[in-house]
């Protein structure tokens, strides 16, 4: 046992020593009050001064502090940019979205080869075969009317799960086809527009003039189809709103229901490209955030010069230092081409950023415009279309293009 044998007023007086700094004793026995004066004089004392080692270790972890929370930051951020969300995007129609569609396969491949990565088809119908990977999620409800959607109510339920910020409507066809009048279809386009603001008040809707129609069980079909599209950019224009805009999109100009269709009514693969030829621009815009109100179009009278081609240019849409316009060339000659070129100067510096269904060579404002491969082939009588965004500042007078 320690301290054993030891006088118990000597074994309190060792622990006192034990506790006394180097060379100094406190002898209680003797009742000297050395603890006082010892601790008076450690407070006199003055503070050590750091060593080098010492230093260079704080300097050092000072350094490391800040490269730290440095590097916190930058993950955050990169954490935070990598994980934005994507812009979703819900296709929305009938057959000629969802059955099988293919349109959409070639618009999102062509949006992924562009940039457009960050985005999200949306639907509840999962895609059908179209030969190539893309995503296929959609809304396309083969048979279904639009009419009917509204009137029972079935849209909120596909907005619910999906949550789209874009949607893409090709919608009106089977209601055509049962002869229900443009007035009571823009009703239903109405109480639809209204639902998708409801889901998101900032949704962007980009509506389209439905493809041709020209079956051979309804031979009424492809007036009815011009009447309703006729009535489509009026209403878009009473519908659209700043913070939701709607942009209508034509589909229907040039497009041939002899060579872009297998039945009359579907699109085949010639006229699955120029559905999303004609969808791309417009989603563009709307992923950029410059998707705008529907503008009345201009229309250009047609020069009909030597050559028996036409071109009729049109100013499809319109924004603050943007425009959208399309070109339809027409063989009116009496014999097939197999080729067409379009020219024309623009007054006021327009510039074109982006053409789809030509080939674009711009020298200053001389604009020549060349067919592509799957659109040079024009018997008599038919037509094809070209489009474009441009550039504008203060005026934007429309160009005068002539066809050879």
């Amino acid at each position: 046992m320690p301290g054993a044998g030891v006088p118990a007023g000597h074994r309190r007086a060792e622990g006192a020593r034990l506790s006394a700094a180097p060379g100094r004793s406190y002898d209680l026995r003797e009742g000297h009050d050395e603890r006082a004066q010892e601790r008076s004089a450690q407070r006199t004392i003055a503070p050590r001064e750091a060593t080098t080692g010492e230093q260079t270790m704080r300097r050092t972890t000072a350094v490391l502090a800040a490269m730290l929370a440095l590097a916190a930051a930058v993950l955050i951020a990169t954490t935070s940019q990598a994980g934005a969300a994507p812009i979703k995007i819900m296709p929305l129609g009938d057959s000629i979205t969802g059955s099988p569609g293919c349109w959409r396969a070639l618009l999102w491949n062509r949006l992924q080869s562009t940039g457009h990565t960050n985005i999200d088809f949306v639907g509840t119908l999962p895609p059908q075969g179209c030969g190539v990977s893309y995503d296929g999620d959609n809304e396309g409800h083969g048979g279904f009317l639009a009419t009917n959607v509204a009137n029972q109510n079935q849209l909120p339920g596909w907005l619910a799960a999906t949550r789209p910020d874009i949607v893409l409507m090709h919608f009106g066809t089977n209601d055509v086809w049962s002869n229900i009048a443009p007035a009571t279809i823009l009703s239903a386009f109405t109480t639809l527009v209204n639902q998708m603001r409801a889901s998101n008040p900032a949704m962007k809707i980009l509506v389209a003039k439905i493809i041709p129609m020209n079956p051979s069980t309804c031979p009424d079909c492809a007036q009815r189809t011009v009447n309703f599209n006729n009535a489509i950019p009026a209403w878009a224009a009473a519908t659209s709103t700043q913070q939701s805009p709607i942009t209508v999109v034509d589909q229907w100009t040039g497009f041939s229901t002899n060579t872009d269709t297998y039945d009359g009514v579907h699109p085949n693969a010639a006229g699955d490209q120029k559905m999303s030829d004609k969808w791309y621009p417009a989603l563009v815009s709307a992923l950029s955030g410059t998707s705008t109100p529907t503008v009345t179009p201009t229309i250009t009278p047609t020069v009909t010069p030597p050559g028996g081609c036409t071109a009729t240019y049109r100013n499809t849409g319109q924004w603050q230092g943007g425009f959208q316009g399309e070109v339809t060339v027409r063989n009116t000659g009496t014999t097939p081409r197999s080729s067409w070129t379009v020219r024309w100067t623009f007054a006021n510096g327009q510039q074109i950023t982006q053409i789809w269904g030509g080939a674009l060579n711009a020298v200053g404002s001389a604009v020549t415009v060349q067919n592509v491969s799957w659109n040079g082939q024009l018997t008599p009588g038919a037509s094809t279309t070209f489009g474009f965004l441009a550039s504008w500042n203060g005026t934007n007078t429309a160009p005068t293009p002539t066809c050879s």
